[in-house]
């Protein structure tokens, strides 16, 4: 019964929808930390879409002394040129948060559309495709980054690029696992059988189950392409125009204040970097735990074995 129920691909569909809702359920259900996670994230994020609004000062106004201490000049004190370090952490959070989410959607798209050749027809294709990622894989990222950021040139929209195109390799083999296994069910080779051409095949039927892992590892890639964006521009290859956390850490670095004792210019962004990759690894984390089966086999396994000797 329930694989004729399965050759539909409406009862296909709402399957994987309500496979879905039941993970996101059980997620916040047994992993309050994903929960926690989430809360941080959309502050964060909430802040950074209306920081014209929260933010007490521009990003530009002299309100004080160069490096005014926090219990004089505001909750976090001044910068090097006298501007609330409250401040440009909130429109930093900004650039930080663009550069990690669109750099994310571009290593998704060329992750998953890999992901999803490689799976697919195998073969050939699959043994290229892999051949490719493996090379990429062997690649040091940072250092990549580094030289094809300094060729192109500091703009955003290149470091947006750069990172996107580098963090792609994870995505893929993770979805060509999976498509591997999809492709295989009856309903898929119904489908084939009763003529449904590849592209068909593909957004009805392997998509919708590839979708959740995707998802998860999606935000797992946030937290990566965020730092990796703090990193380059620390090293000075972002946008100049731009302000960033990586581009307070370095603003604050080469001003030195960390020889005035200022730790307010240094501490602040480096903090708020960590907290976003801690959100994002506590959600993509329990996602993937909770989404993907063999995963959720393997921790109930490594349980059951400690019980067993404790018995």
């Amino acid at each position: 019964m329930s694989t004729a129920l399965e050759s539909e691909p409406g009862v296909v569909a709402e399957t994987s929808e309500r496979r879905l809702r039941t993970a996101v359920w059980r997620l916040m259900k047994d992993r309050p930390s994903a929960v926690v996670g989430a809360i941080v994230l959309g502050l964060i994020v909430l802040l950074a879409i209306f920081a014209p609004l929260v933010a007490p000062h521009g990003i530009h106004d002299k309100i004080g002394p160069p490096f005014g201490r926090p219990a004089d000049f505001k909750p976090l004190g001044l910068d090097d040129g006298g501007t609330d370090v409250l401040s440009l952490l909130i429109w930093g959070a900004r650039i930080s948060l663009i550069v990690g989410f669109a750099a994310t959607l571009v290593a998704m798209l060329i992750g998953g559309t890999v992901g999803i050749l490689a799976g697919y027809y195998g073969g050939s294709t699959d043994t290229v495709l892999m051949r490719i990622t493996d090379y990429f894989l062997a690649i040091p990222d940072v250092p990549l980054m580094i030289v094809v950021a300094a060729i192109w040139g500091p703009s955003l929209s290149h470091i947006i690029l750069v990172i996107g195109m580098l963090l792609w390799t994870s995505t893929a083999r993770i979805v060509r696992a999976q498509v591997k296994s999809v492709r295989e069910r009856v309903y898929v080779k119904r489908a084939r059988a009763l003529g449904a051409g590849d592209a068909r095949i593909v957004f009805r039927h392997v998509l919708p189950q590839v979708a959740p892992l995707l998802v998860a590892n999606t935000v797992l890639t946030i937290a990566v392409a965020i730092f990796d964006e703090t990193a380059l521009a620390f090293l000075g290859l972002s946008d100049p125009s731009k302000i960033s956390w990586g581009k307070m850490i370095k603003n604050a670095t080469e001003s030195a204040a960390v020889s005035y004792g200022a730790w307010w210019a240094i501490v602040p962004p480096g903090v708020c970097v960590a907290i976003v990759i801690l959100a994002c690894t506590l959600i993509g984390s329990a996602m993937e735990d909770s989404l993907n089966p063999r995963l959720r086999v393997a921790h109930l396994a490594a349980r059951g074995f400690r019980i067993g000797t404790e018995g």
